[in-house]
């Protein structure tokens, strides 16, 4: 197999499907008390199970958890609001309820969010980054650099969750 070419968009896919694999992991429950009592039913409805239905998406495989286990440790290479912001985004939050709880404007939320995910892409490709530069030249260097490479993605998405790879 080829090996990988990290660009921003490839550790966000990732991030994101970390996210919801974490999501559709199993609820993890504390032993506690047992009653032999039947639970009190409090409405009608309740008595045959409307309230409780959850719909839930079946769990992940193994391959997803191990692809899980591999992106979550890159939010540590992050400034911790740096990484707060990619986290929310991977997880679905909108842009507004982000700037909300960050405390920045739209535009500063998403160059934050660009620039943790190009700080990603450099160090996994093993790059070290400049020292004393902005986010907005990091931001920059590395499309500049995508589109020079011309950067090939090893295999689509689907040809690797079906293990064809």
């Amino acid at each position: 197999m080829t090996e990988i070419i990290w660009t921003p968009s490839l550790v966000e896919e990732w991030i994101s499907e970390a996210a919801d694999t974490l999501r559709r992991l199993p609820d993890t429950r504390v032993q506690g008390h047992a009653s032999t009592w039947p639970p009190y039913v409090r409405e009608y409805w309740e008595s045959y199970g409307v309230a409780e239905v959850k719909l839930r998406r079946p769990p992940p495989s193994a391959a997803a958890i191990t692809r899980m286990d591999q992106a979550l440790p890159w939010l540590r290479h992050l400034d911790p609001d740096d990484a707060k912001i990619v986290w929310l985004r991977a997880t679905g939050e909108p842009w507004k309820v982000i700037c909300w709880r960050v405390g920045m404007t739209r535009s500063a939320a998403h160059r934050h969010w660009l620039f943790a995910l190009c700080v990603i892409a450099w160090t996994l490709n093993g790059r070290r980054i400049p020292r004393h530069i902005s986010k907005v030249d990091l931001i920059a260097r590395t499309r500049a650099a995508q589109e020079s490479e011309e950067c090939p993605r090893t295999l689509p998405r689907a040809t690797q969750m079906a293990g064809l790879g």
